[in-house]
């Protein structure tokens, strides 16, 4: 399993939205000397790869954000009362190890709650909310926690997590899965490009704030003013007990999954056919699914300008959005072939077909 190292480092790096430095720092590290580096003004890192034509250009961004939690206060006893940035589930937080970024240095907390043994029988069968949650930094007071430890409001807090395959499969477990392997997709991408020829320019994008709004997503596309746009992302995988009924079954192991249609996007049907077309002529296996209670950073980008024809093509993850994540090395090399064999279809002529097709 090639560059797993990469996917580990990228992985336990520390972004919540809105503090993606470290992840920019990381991919600037890995594509030096392979990429021009530009970005906008919220932080979103655009890595151009030029080839033997300047057009078309070619956006592919992965988000550098993984979803977080904010310092809000600290009470009169020490504990840390926090906000999320992005999507959590209220019953994958309690007892979780946390890491709170201070200006002083990284600190270590666990999330708490009243105790079930002090709750009455009818608020013990309540799913316990994040605003009566706290983390416990194990200061005596507010004045410890914020003179000593030097905890402040607005601090980032980040899930502690290990990163691990499984018992000898290709089964890989880690944090912000969502979405640093989309990162890792376009920087082997990038590096890859460097043996081949490309009819274009390519722009590998680690965009900000997915997680809270798609909110770099639009500001690096107006930067770049894209002819093409393939999002790379990850996306639910159904293999799981409950959900055998499911009518579209999305397996780990079973290939990247292109997304026909989501609650921000429809795919553009032209490019849809190129990605279907692609992986059958190189027998790269590839699912199918449908997500209309979720949308990627595609949703914002097909729309500026005159619009980005765009598509989403995603790892299959299990337990998105929590602590861990579990995710096929198999699928992430699918998709790097996939991602390789479309860029070195993308000319000119196939680009305005596409943007004619209607």
């Amino acid at each position: 399993m090639k560059n797993l190292e990469m996917i580990k480092e990228m992985t336990l790096a520390h972004g919540p939205s809105g503090f993606e430095g470290e992840i920019k720092n990381l991919i600037k590290k890995h594509l030096r000397g392979k990429a021009e580096f530009d970005q906008d003004n919220l932080g979103s890192l655009i890595c151009k790869k030029s080839g033997t034509q300047t057009a078309p250009k070619i956006m592919i961004p992965g988000h550098m954000d993984e979803v977080g939690f904010m310092v809000n206060s600290i009470t009169k006893n020490g504990f840390i009362k926090f906000v999320p940035l992005g999507g959590w589930w209220d019953q994958v937080l309690l007892a979780q190890k946390v890491t709170i970024k201070t200006s002083r240095g990284d600190l270590v907390g666990i999330i708490g709650s009243t105790p079930p043994h002090l709750l009455s029988a009818k608020d013990r069968k309540e799913v316990v909310e994040k605003k009566t949650m706290f983390i416990d930094v194990g200061a005596k007071d507010r004045g410890e926690a914020q003179e000593v430890l030097g905890i402040q409001p607005g601090d980032p807090i980040i899930p502690s997590s290990s990163f691990q395959v499984l018992n000898g499969t290709k089964m890989v477990m880690s944090k912000a899965i969502d979405n640093r392997l989309g990162c890792c997709l376009f920087m082997d991408l990038i590096a890859s490009l460097e043996k081949h020829d490309h009819p274009n320019t390519v722009f590998g994008v680690g965009t900000v704030q997915e997680e809270v709004g798609l909110r770099g997503a639009a500001t690096a596309t107006n930067m770049i003013e894209p002819d093409i746009c393939l999002v790379v992302d990850v996306t639910i995988a159904t293999d799981t007990p409950g959900l055998e009924k499911e009518d579209s079954e999305v397996k780990l192991g079973a290939g990247p999954v292109l997304t026909l249609v989501d609650a921000s996007m429809i795919g553009n049907r032209g490019l849809r056919d190129l990605v279907i077309n692609t992986a059958k002529e190189n027998s790269i296996p590839l699912q199918f699914n449908t997500m209309m209670g979720g949308g990627t950073d595609g949703g914002a980008i097909h729309k500026i300008g005159p619009g980005v024809p765009t598509v989403v093509i995603s790892f299959p993850t299990r337990y998105i959005h929590s602590h861990y994540s579990i995710f096929h090395y198999d699928d992430y090399d699918f998709a790097l072939q996939l991602f390789i064999s479309l860029t070195k279809k993308l000319d000119l002529g196939t680009v305005n077909k596409i943007k004619q097709g209607f």
